[in-house]
């Protein structure tokens, strides 16, 4: 780890590269944060939507989508820190709607054609994405996706429009399911993170957010940070655009009036359902960094934190990972990690996730980086549209170590 900073001439860089994509009408706007040292550079630039005459603030609220993941990771960390939660416990007492799970024979079988599972799934299953369950990218469809979109569980595809269910119904429709792969054999995107959330509740007797705010967004002074549009951030909330796949033009996807986010869900999504401003996500990746502690407080045990961050995966279990992870990155609890043996000339490095309605985030302790990038354009696929690779090769240009 090197004490330098960056220099004036990498941080100038850094906005001319961002602005281009204005210019471009890539995005209307965005904000960009690189620190090192414990000490943040944030630029600022563009509007809320596009045509706006008001330009970005600092204070704007974007959709963070799939960086909530490693917010509900730590929740469910501290409830293991203070022994509400065993990582290596069956949920089966807490999820009795998962117990005695049958397993696909293969992806595209028959609902009814399944074996036993070997064993049941664990907290840590949940944690590191290996519960048997998540998303599929192919070029036709099998017949337990059709069934998990028709049960409208929204764990399988983008989190647009949200599942309708509360979190005893959406249980009990993902326990008609079989699982894709034996508990803890393979790393799936995304639903282990929604069947976090109902453990959270079921473990607590509390609502989610209820959860999340007290275990770490109170802690951390997250008021900005939720998963509904209060009366304080609505005149804050961005427009969320995604590219159309054939035309590739931008459309909105939830405007400023909050569509999806206007009111409180009967479930939220502990996936990709949190609201945040640039400030309040530096706040809790600050805490990690911090290996746990926030203004001398400690919120998460400093084993905690190594675990989220450190990856978990046996490399043929990165290789299945493609194209999310790849041989490139691992994965730890709810996040992104470091993988053994990736280049190092990879970048983004360290560790982190990304949001697919345009955020992205990792802390790369080894060169003392940590950016994060909030815009309004949607990625579109797992591979990062043009503007998120500029920002990170951008933001290592500007080390001035």
């Amino acid at each position: 780890m090197t004490g330098g900073w960056f220099s004036q001439t990498g941080l100038a860089r850094l906005h001319d590269v961002m602005a281009a994509h204005l210019e471009r009408g890539d995005m209307p706007g965005s904000v960009a944060l690189v620190a090192r040292n414990g000490r943040a550079h944030i630029d600022v630039i563009g509007t809320r939507t596009f045509g706006d005459a008001e330009p970005l603030q600092r204070d704007d609220v974007f959709r963070i989508t799939s960086m909530t993941k490693p917010i509900t990771g730590a929740a469910v960390m501290a409830l293991v820190d203070d022994g509400t939660l065993h990582l290596d416990a069956p949920v089966d007492d807490l999820l009795p709607e998962l117990a005695d799970r049958r397993v696909l024979r293969s992806i595209d079988a028959r609902l009814d054609d399944t074996v036993p599972a070997k064993r049941p799934i664990t907290l840590e299953d949940l944690l590191t994405f290996r519960m048997g369950l998540g998303m599929v990218f192919a070029q036709t469809t099998y017949p337990i996706l059709d069934a998990e979109k028709e049960l409208q569980l929204a764990t399988l595809s983008p989190p647009f429009p949200p599942s309708p269910h509360s979190t005893d119904e959406w249980l009990r429709r993902l326990g008609t399911l079989p699982l894709m792969n034996q508990p803890g054999e393979q790393w799936m995107y995304n639903t282990g993170a929604h069947v976090l959330g109902a453990v959270l509740e079921r473990a607590t007797g509390k609502s989610l957010e209820t959860v999340l705010r007290e275990r770490v967004l109170g802690p951390l002074g997250m008021g900005d940070t939720a998963f509904a549009v209060s009366p304080a951030m609505r005149g804050r909330l961005t427009t969320a655009y995604a590219a159309d796949w054939q035309t590739g033009e931008l459309e909105v996807l939830d405007g400023v009036e909050g569509d999806y986010w206007s009111r409180p869900l009967a479930f939220p999504s502990a996936s990709a359902w949190l609201l945040s401003t640039i400030d309040n996500f530096w706040i809790f990746v600050q805490m990690l960094l911090n290996r746990g502690v926030h203004d001398g407080t400690r919120i998460l045990s400093a084993s905690s934190v190594d675990l989220m961050t450190t990856d978990h995966l046996e490399p043929s279990q990165r290789a299945f990972a493609s194209p999310f992870l790849g041989d490139t990155e691992g994965w730890g609890y709810c996040m992104a990690a470091p993988a053994s043996g990736a280049s190092p000339d990879t970048i983004p490095r360290g560790f982190g996730w990304d949001g697919g309605a345009g955020t992205s985030w990792r802390s790369d302790l080894d060169a003392d980086l940590t950016g994060v990038l909030f815009t309004q354009r949607g990625m579109g696929s797992p591979q990062s549209a043009e503007v998120y690779a500029d920002f990170w090769e951008a933001a290592y240009a500007a080390i001035d170590s």
